[in-house]
C-alpha cells in the first residue's frame, strides 16, 4: 500500500488482520525510506507499528483522544492521519515536526518533547471530560523508561484515587529507554514478564470451574497470584492489569483494547514490542544509537557522517576527557539521568563502570546524587541535556547552591539544537541559572578551552559551576589542540579596536574574530567565558560612548545582555548605542543549526552586519 495515499485512520475499522499485517511492513519500510534521508527518532517508531494501527481501528480520533508520551514514537501516527507524504521535511526548517503538534493535525490532542508527562495530561483531560460531551476515552501509551520518572509516577498515584476515572495506559515495555533502563521498576517489569506459570494456571482453572462459581474464585486467585508472582504494582494502586501482550500480535492486542474500551475501571495494558522491529540493526542496538537516527545508509546501518569519517560531536570530546581524568582520579563519579548514548559516555562506562552513575529519566535524582557526592568530597561531573536541566530547577537552587556543593554540571545541547526543534531548543537555561546564588556559568568557546575549563572546575573551582556545550559535530583535528590553560574566571580581549566593542561566548568567538579580522571595522571583541560572574574590570574598561554589541545563543530576557546592561547602567556607563542579538519572547521552531542561526542574524556574518548598522547609525 502506498502510505502516502492515506488521508485518516477511518479505513483501518474495514481491514482484516492480514491486511494490518501488510500494511505494518509497508509502513516500516517508508519509514526506513525516509529517515535514512532526514533522521530521526527509527528505533521507538519501528517498534510501535503494531500497537498504533491496533490503537486507530479499535478507538476514534479525535473524539478518542490518543496520547503518545513524548510524541518522538507517533510517526506511525502521523501517516495514519495524513501527514505521510511531508515525511521529506521531518524535522527541518518550516516542515514536519518531529513529535506531535497541534497545530499539525486535529488528530494530536497532546504534544510534548519530554517524557513521563501523558498520564498527568490524561488526568486532566479526564477531570474536564464531564464539560466536553465531544470527549470519549483518553488513551495514553507510555515507554517501561518514561514511567519510572517520578512525574509519571506521581500521576499514576494520583490517578489510582478516582475509580469512577476509566484511563487506558498502554505500557510500552521494550526494556530500554534513550539507555537502557535502571532501577526497581525495571526489575518488577521482569517479574512480570516471568509469570507464565500464573497465566498458565488461570487458563486451565478457567476451564475447570464452572461459570457459576467462578465469582466466588476471585479471593483464591488473588492470593494464588501473589504467591506465584506477586500482587502487580499497578493492581496495587488501583488499575487492572492485562499483559505482559505481544505488541506486534494484532489478536492479542484488540483483545485488550476492546476489554479496556467497555471497562468502567482505570486500565493498565503491558504490552511488549521490540524497538527497532523490521531493521536488524535498530533491532540489535543495545546503546540507544538508533533511538535518534542521524540520516543512515539502509543496506550498510551506518550513518552517512561515519561514513565520511574525520568528524566528532562535541559530547564525544567531553566524555573522551572525562574518561582520561578517571584515569588517574579514584575519587571521581560521572553523574547522568538516562543520557548515556547522548553523552557519549558508552566508552566511559566500559573502561570506568563503577565511576558512572546512571539515574535513569530521573531528572532531580541526578542533581541530588551529584550534590551529596560533592558535598562528601567526592569529585563529580553530572552531565544533562540543557532542555532537561529544566527539571532540576529546584534541586539546582536549594539543595546544590545553597549548600555551594562542589558539582560540576555538564550541560550538553546548549543552544540550538537542530531538529528537535522548540522543545528541545537549549536557550533557557542561561536565565534560569543566572539567578542563583553561588552558580558559575561557563560557556568555553573551542575543545581547547573546553578541556581547560573542565579541569579548572574539577580541581580548582569551589562551588557549583556549570559548563556549557553545543550539540555539534567538528573536524577530529580541529579537537585535538591542548596547548590551554584557565586559572580564573576573567574574559578574553580577542581584538582591540577603537570603533566599537562585541561581547560574545561560545562557538561563535572564533569565526567571529576571523570575520572582524577581514573586515575594515576596528572593534573590540571580549570572549565572555564565563557568563557569570560578570569580568567587572573588564566591562568598566568599555568604552560605552561608542557602539555595544551583546551576542548569545540565548534567549534575551534575563541573559548576560541583560546582565552587562543593568551592570554598566549602574556604574554610569549607560551605553549610548547598544544592541543585544538573541532570542527574543517566543519559542525556536526545528531547524538545521546554522540556518536558523542565519535566519536569526546570529551568525558571524549577522553579527558584522549588525555591527555596520551600528556604525552607521552613530
Amino acid at each position: 500500500m502506498d502510505v502516502t495515499n492515506i488521508e485518516n485512520p477511518a479505513f483501518l475499522k474495514t481491514l482484516s488482520n492480514d491486511e494490518l499485517e501488510c500494511l505494518a511492513k509497508d509502513i516500516r519500510t517508508f519509514l526506513l525510506e525516509n529517515l535514512s534521508k532526514t533522521g530521526g527518532h527509527l528505533s521507538s517508531n519501528m517498534g510501535v507499528v503494531e500497537i498504533t494501527l491496533a490503537l486507530h481501528k479499535v478507538f476514534d480520533s479525535p473524539k478518542d483522544r490518543l496520547l503518545f508520551d513524548v510524541g518522538h514514537q507517533g510517526y506511525v501516527h502521523k501517516i495514519l492521519t495524513g501527514r505521510a507524504q511531508a515525511f521529506n521535511t521531518l524535522r527541518k526548517l518550516d516542515g514536519l515536526s518531529g513529535f506531535l503538534k497541534k497545530e499539525e493535525s486535529i488528530h494530536d490532542t497532546f504534544e510534548a518533547g519530554h517524557s513521563s508527562t501523558s498520564i498527568g495530561a490524561a488526568a486532566g483531560m479526564l477531570f474536564a471530560k464531564p464539560f466536553n460531551e465531544n470527549m470519549g476515552h483518553v488513551v495514553t501509551l507510555i515507554g517501561d523508561g518514561a514511567l519510572a520518572s517520578g512525574v509519571a509516577l506521581e500521576s499514576l498515584n494520583f490517578l489510582g484515587h478516582f475509580p469512577d476515572k476509566t484511563p487506558i495506559i498502554i505500557l510500552n515495555d521494550n526494556e530500554m529507554s534513550i539507555s537502557e533502563n535502571v532501577g526497581y521498576l525495571s526489575k518488577m517489569l521482569t517479574k512480570i514478564r516471568m509469570r507464565n506459570s500464573y497465566r498458565s494456571l488461570k487458563r486451565k482453572t478457567g476451564k475447570i470451574i464452572p461459570k457459576k462459581l467462578r465469582p466466588f474464585t476471585t479471593k483464591v486467585e488473588k492470593r494464588l497470584k501473589g504467591f506465584l508472582a506477586g500482587h502487580t504494582y499497578f493492581e496495587s494502586m488501583g488499575f487492572q492489569y492485562f499483559g505482559p501482550l505481544d505488541g506486534h500480535n494484532f489478536k492479542q492486542l484488540f483483545r485488550a483494547l476492546n476489554t479496556a474500551k467497555k471497562s468502567k475501571t482505570p486500565t493498565v495494558i503491558h504490552v511488549k514490542t521490540q524497538k527497532g522491529k523490521g531493521y536488524s540493526f535498530a533491532e540489535e542496538d543495545k546503546t540507544g544509537k538508533w533511538h535518534g537516527a542521524k540520516p543512515f545508509d539502509v543496506e550498510k546501518g551506518q550513518f552517512l557522517e561515519e561514513l565520511h569519517n574525520g568528524k566528532i560531536d562535541v559530547s564525544e570530546i567531553v566524555a573522551n576527557h572525562l574518561k582520561t581524568y578517571a584515569d588517574t582520579h579514584e575519587d571521581f563519579y560521572v553523574v547522568t539521568p538516562a543520557m548515556k548514548g547522548g553523552a557519549s559516555l558508552h566508552d566511559f562506562e566500559a573502561s570506568h563502570p563503577k565511576k558512572l552513575i546512571d539515574t535513569g529519566i530521573a531528572e532531580s535524582t541526578a542533581a541530588l546524587v551529584s550534590t551529596h557526592l560533592a558535598l562528601e568530597g567526592v569529585k563529580v561531573f553530572f552531565t544533562i541535556y540543557s532542555t532537561f536541566l529544566q527539571r532540576t530547577y529546584d534541586q539546582l537552587l536549594h539543595d546544590m547552591a545553597r549548600t555551594n556543593a562542589n558539582v560540576v554540571i555538564g550541560v550538553d545541547r546548549a543552544g540550538l539544537v537542530g531538529g528537535d526543534g522548540e522543545t528541545h531548543q537549549g536557550i533557557y537555561d542561561i536565565p534560569m541559572l543566572a539567578h542563583i546564588p553561588g552558580m558559575t556559568i561557563a560557556h568555553p568557546e573551542n575543545p581547547a578551552a573546553l578541556r581547560a575549563t573542565i579541569d579548572y572546575a574539577l580541581d580548582v573551582h569551589e562551588g557549583p559551576i556549570v559548563i556549557r556545550y553545543p550539540k555539534k559535530t567538528i573536524p577530529i583535528k580541529a579537537s585535538e589542540n591542548n596547548a590551554f590553560e584557565i586559572t580564573s574566571l576573567s574574559w578574553e580581549r580577542r581584538l582591540e579596536g577603537t570603533e566599537g566593542t562585541i561581547i560574545a561566548f561560545g562557538d561563535i568567538v572564533d569565526p567571529l574574530h576571523e570575520a572582524l579580522s577581514q573586515s575594515n571595522m576596528a572593534i573590540t571583541l571580549i570572549n565572555a567565558r564565563f557568563i557569570k560572574p560578570l569580568d567587572e574590570t573588564m566591562l568598566k574598561s568599555i568604552d560605552t560612548s561608542k557602539p555595544l554589541i551583546i551576542h548569545e545563543e540565548s534567549v534575551k530576557s534575563g541573559g548576560l545582555g541583560s546582565m552587562i546592561i543593568t551592570y554598566l547602567c549602574e556604574q554610569g556607563k549607560t551605553p549610548l548605542k547598544v544592541r543585544r542579538l538573541g532570542f527574543d519572547d517566543g519559542y525556536v521552531p526545528q531547524g538545521h543549526r546554522d540556518k536558523l542561526l542565519s535566519r536569526y542574524g546570529l551568525d558571524a556574518s549577522g553579527v558584522v552586519k549588525a555591527m555596520r548598522t551600528l556604525l552607521n547609525e552613530a
